[in-house]
């Protein structure tokens, strides 16, 4: 027997944050990596001002939450860089999460501040690169 149409529909409570939030009506190049932007300096900058943004956003838990258990790679989520949510993987955020079922931020910030920063190892030469 066929599946309800009904049965596909998203599950609205899960995302309806994303509606409040204050990147909403932002430019996405503020939280992602353009494909033209390859300077470390001005991408700090992008970060920084993200992270600003995401300070006060009332859905930063939120945020933050889904980028965590969804394993997001890309972008500024929550206040948390991609190399902040790589620290945190490393780490271990799981129990930062709370009753409801939200990662105290506060904690993850914390956190970050004893967790050395994860370094990109230059990709070794193979033979067929040589």
């Amino acid at each position: 027997m066929a599946r309800a149409a009904t049965a596909l529909r998203p599950v609205i409570e899960a995302w309806e944050w994303q509606a409040i939030g204050l990147c909403r009506d932002r430019a996405g190049a503020q939280f992602f990596h353009p494909d033209d932007d390859l300077g470390r300096i001005s991408r700090r900058m992008r970060e920084t001002a993200a992270k600003r943004l995401c300070q006060s956003c009332p859905v930063r838990a939120e945020c933050a939450t889904h980028a965590l258990t969804v394993g997001e790679e890309y972008g500024v989520w929550g206040g948390f860089t991609e190399g902040d949510r790589a620290r945190l993987r490393e780490a271990g955020w799981r129990d930062a999460v709370g009753l409801d079922r939200l990662v105290d931020v506060t904690r993850l910030e914390r956190r970050l501040t004893i967790v050395p920063s994860v370094r990109t190892r230059p990709a070794s030469r193979t033979a067929e690169t040589r």
